[in-house]
């Protein structure tokens, strides 16, 4: 009963450009249990560019509902993990914003409750020697 609700709600909006991909910025997946679709999203990046100046905004989202605290680090910041805390919401994700100068790349990954992680929808990836890991990367 499971396969066939949830292949008819994939086949209904599989149909919208939602479902697939928004803005480009984020993997959406859709489950279903008896009673509720959920929505999960996975780390997202948004950028908005401002036309009145030469900056973007960049938007992080991490879902991390057990963790007690989520920072994003890198080159805008100098890599001070004291510069851009992200803010826990209620539905359990953290979030923050950045203004960086645009045509500009730059270096970044979160802290996790002390642990360094990158983001999936990062723009690209950068190895660190200095690290002993790859950098996301962002291109504004």
């Amino acid at each position: 009963m499971q396969i066939i609700i949830l292949a008819s709600v994939l086949l209904k909006y599989s149909q919208s450009t939602h479902f697939l991909r928004i803005k480009g910025w984020f993997a959406l997946f859709c489950y279903i249990d008896l009673v509720t679709i959920k929505t999960l999203f996975i780390m997202a990046i948004t950028k908005q560019y401002l036309k009145s100046k030469p900056i973007c905004k960049v938007t992080f989202v991490v879902p991390a509902e057990a963790a007690n605290e989520v920072k994003v680090v890198g080159t805008f910041n100098e890599w001070s993990a004291n510069e851009t805390p992200l803010k826990k919401l209620k539905n359990g994700n953290f979030k923050g914003t950045v203004n960086l100068d645009k045509d500009r790349s730059y270096e970044f990954r979160y802290v996790v409750d002390g642990s360094y992680t990158n983001d999936e929808q990062a723009d690209a990836y950068a190895w660190s020697d200095y690290a002993g890991a790859e950098n996301g990367v962002l291109h504004v």
